[in-house]
């Protein structure tokens, strides 16, 4: 009573489907692969989180500062005082890697803050520009007893706190 059936197979024109859904998901994946590698080669690799920037940061400014020669202790203490530069610089690392490490997404979220902090000083520079652009474009608007005209009678001026 209970036969099974063979299950149908599927139609030719599904089969063209499924291998054209999978051509065209292959040909944007490769062209999305290349188009990654052109602007990699163009611009450098793309960066990496806060926490990976500051770690790049650290490890340069170590690298830099445990390679320069010291100046101010002349020639006899130069292999010293590097040394003792070196210590230094090692143990800055030693001290900041952990916090990193520990904490990547806070530098994430200073980072993101520090570019709103940034917009949002440029938006005030750019405006406060444009005001003081047209004011000397009309030196009439310099008087003193300026005021706004669509305010009341009163004595004050009105200030924009754009």
């Amino acid at each position: 009573m209970s036969e099974e059936r063979p299950a149908p197979d599927p139609s030719e024109e599904e089969q063209a489907r499924a291998t054209d859904a999978d051509a065209w998901a292959t040909a944007c994946a490769e062209d999305l692969d290349a188009e990654r590698a052109r602007r990699r080669a163009e611009h450098g690799s793309p960066p990496g989180s806060a926490a990976e920037e500051l770690k790049k940061l650290v490890d340069t400014v170590a690298d830099k500062l445990s390679g320069l020669p010291s100046p101010l202790l002349g020639g006899l203490a130069g292999p010293a005082a590097q040394q003792m530069v070196r210590q230094v610089v090692q143990q800055a690392k030693a001290a900041v890697e952990p916090v990193i490490d520990r904490n990547p997404d806070v530098f994430d979220h200073l980072a993101a803050a520090g570019s709103e902090l940034l917009a949002a000083y440029r938006s005030a520079v750019q405006a406060q520009e444009q005001r003081w652009t047209s004011r000397a474009a009309d030196p009439a608007d310099d008087r003193p007893d300026r005021r706004d005209p669509g305010e009341g009678t009163g004595p004050g001026e009105r200030i924009d706190l754009d």
